[in-house]
């Protein structure tokens, strides 16, 4: 009898007791904002599939509210929002939401750095530039997630462009860098939301826009403001990343970190193949833009002038330097593979 009672004393009721003092609490899920460059007919392809499938995922552990673009605050004002904690994560290009880092210039279109979407991935995974890009945002308190290949920087027009000489006094949208770029050929940048473009175009604020390839042109509904498309391109693909505040990426469990790079980095892949199928399809099929083109010994101008146009950025800083000798290292390794590499 004894040993009965220490046991229901000191077993059973003390265990009893030990689980009724400390009951088990439900955690509170993680919850980011992220806001988006896109606005909503856009990012239905470019954000919404990859913010789906990471809060299915997570089954309840953290959730992702997404934001279109200038919800929260003007995609302007994305980096600053990002870095005191306003918003916890972004989706864009350098450019587009003023970074104030080194690596900025880069960000989106910097002219003729890449020639396919394939080029993205293989300078960030594997000519260095993820750690440049995230030593640099490291400094400003922000986390670089990953950086991916998007479309190519075509112009959508008005009127027909088939020559340089079209371009003079042409008012485009189009993004700080390549604005800057293409202002020498009589190009006239405008910086307006991302969501009045359209009807800036019906207006006439906007002759015509550079800002994406035929895919998006006829995604988000520009198709239907502009007549003409010019084959020329000043850029292969737009270097787009995902950041976050560096505090809200420390916090999550390393789980989740790895979830969140994974899911982003499936989103690079299906915007990868959406738009290169798409910018094909469209051109052959697509029903409302004619095609225009430069000739290619006129275009080669344009070519010429980006080199003297990255040695000038690298002449600003040592990280600019940097970033431009991986292009040149890179095209040079391209233009010595050949096809299909690089076609001479």
């Amino acid at each position: 009898m004894t040993t009965r009672r220490k046991f229901l004393t000191s077993g059973v009721l003390a265990a009893g007791a030990s689980t009724l003092a400390a009951p088990a609490l439900a955690q509170a899920p993680i919850k980011w904002r992220l806001q988006t460059y896109a606005g909503a007919a856009l990012g239905a392809e470019v954000i919404k599939p990859a913010i789906d499938q990471f809060n299915a995922i997570a089954e309840g552990q953290m959730e992702i509210e997404l934001y279109y673009a200038d919800q929260l605050v003007p995609t302007s004002e994305l980096f600053q929002a990002m870095q005191r904690g306003t918003i916890d994560a972004v989706q864009s290009d350098d450019d587009s939401m003023a970074s104030p880092t080194d690596v900025t210039v880069f960000g989106g279109y910097f002219p003729f750095a890449s020639r396919y979407s394939l080029d993205v991935p293989v300078l960030f995974n594997q000519y260095g530039l993820n750690e440049i890009w995230a030593e640099e945002y490291a400094k400003v308190g922000v986390k670089h997630i990953s950086a991916g290949a998007w479309d190519p920087c075509h112009f959508a027009t008005k009127d027909p462009i088939n020559s340089l000489e079209d371009l003079k006094g042409k008012r485009i949208f189009t993004f700080p860098t390549a604005g800057r770029f293409l202002s020498q050929f009589g190009v006239v940048p405008v910086t307006l939301p991302w969501e009045d473009i359209e009807v800036a175009v019906q207006t006439g604020e906007l002759d015509g826009i550079a800002w994406s390839g035929i895919t998006e042109v006829y995604t988000v509904g520009w198709a239907n403001v502009t007549n003409h498309f010019l084959t020329n391109n000043i850029s292969g693909a737009w270097i787009g990343h995902f950041f976050a505040n560096m505090d809200r990426w420390n916090e999550l469990p390393p789980h989740l970190q790895t979830l969140v790079k994974v899911c982003f980095e499936q989103s690079h892949y299906h915007r990868q193949h959406w738009y290169w199928g798409g910018e094909a399809d469209l051109r052959v099929n697509g029903p409302k833009l004619k095609l225009t083109t430069i000739p290619d010994a006129e275009w080669a101008q344009v070519e010429k002038a980006a080199m003297i146009f990255w040695d000038e950025i690298a002449a600003e800083s040592e990280v600019k330097a940097k970033v431009v000798s991986v292009f040149k290292k890179y095209n040079a390794v391209m233009e010595k593979a050949g096809r299909p590499y690089r076609y001479s």
